[in-house]
């Protein structure tokens, strides 16, 4: 029997993470470069980070609009219909029992993007929208849960769908960024944390989900990430139009 080196207090998080097998070969008998356990202990990792870098990776953006309570070169539909995902994507892995570390940041992301969306409605002066667009997503989101509403079936269909509606939901904002040649109140921060999570993401998905929904709907993602990180990178300094936005950078009437 392999002793146990390392403090409980240390070792048992990790065993957690990765498994007791795992961590008796990476860490208990100190054989790093085992490939299984390496790279099964390298996408629990990553997608771990990922967890976390979800729960604050929209907070710039949200503080962005707060302070210059501006929208400006930011879309709403793109926010629509990735909050529309980031619900349908929950509720798929969750029901499907899929771990944690593989899809959780869509629980944080989400609950950004919601924030986000009702606060470009109030401040395009939408205040009533935004309270009932709100409810309506609450209860939408609570039904993706629910069996005896929205089957296993259904669900299934509706996270096929979120494979397209990922690309739709950066199409506009790419667009936008594209017509405008303006970044506006665009996050950098959040744009090259999304890039590196979805190529994060796919690796813990080849490596974790033997789902090939969630594979393409990972390879999609960080295709269409890619994109939006490369007109951060080329419009970086571009100076802003002289018009005003609303929202989806319409002028004002």
């Amino acid at each position: 029997m392999t002793a146990q080196w390392l403090p409980d207090l240390l070792r048992n998080p990790i065993a957690a993470l990765i498994g007791e097998d795992c961590t008796v070969t990476l860490i208990d008998k100190f054989n790093l470069f085992e490939p299984t356990c390496l790279r099964h202990a390298l996408s629990k990792g990553l997608g771990l980070g990922i967890v976390l870098g979800g729960c604050i990776v929209k907070l710039p953006q949200l503080f962005k609009i707060l302070k210059s309570k501006s929208v400006a070169g930011i879309s709403f539909s793109s926010y629509v219909l990735e909050l529309l995902a980031n619900a349908i994507t929950l509720a798929y892995n969750y029901r499907r029992g899929y771990a944690f570390t593989t899809y959780g940041e869509a629980v944080f992301i989400g609950a950004q993007n919601y924030v986000i969306a009702l606060l470009m409605l109030i401040f395009a002066g939408r205040a009533s929208l935004a309270v009932v667009t709100g409810a309506l997503f609450a209860a939408f989101a609570i039904a993706l849960f629910e069996v005896s509403v929205v089957g296993d079936t259904l669900l299934s269909t509706l996270y096929g769908l979120t494979i397209p509606l990922v690309i739709s939901s950066r199409i506009p904002q790419i667009y936008t960024i594209h017509k405008n040649k303006f970044t506006g109140q665009l996050s950098a921060f959040a744009v090259f944390n999304y890039f590196l999570g979805t190529a994060a993401r796919l690796f813990t998905t080849l490596v974790e989900v033997d789902d090939s929904l969630v594979l393409v709907g990972a390879v999609l993602a960080f295709l269409a990430n890619s994109v939006l990180a490369a007109q951060m990178l080329y419009y970086w300094n571009a100076p802003a139009p002289k018009e005003k936005y609303r929202l989806d950078s319409k002028k004002a009437e």
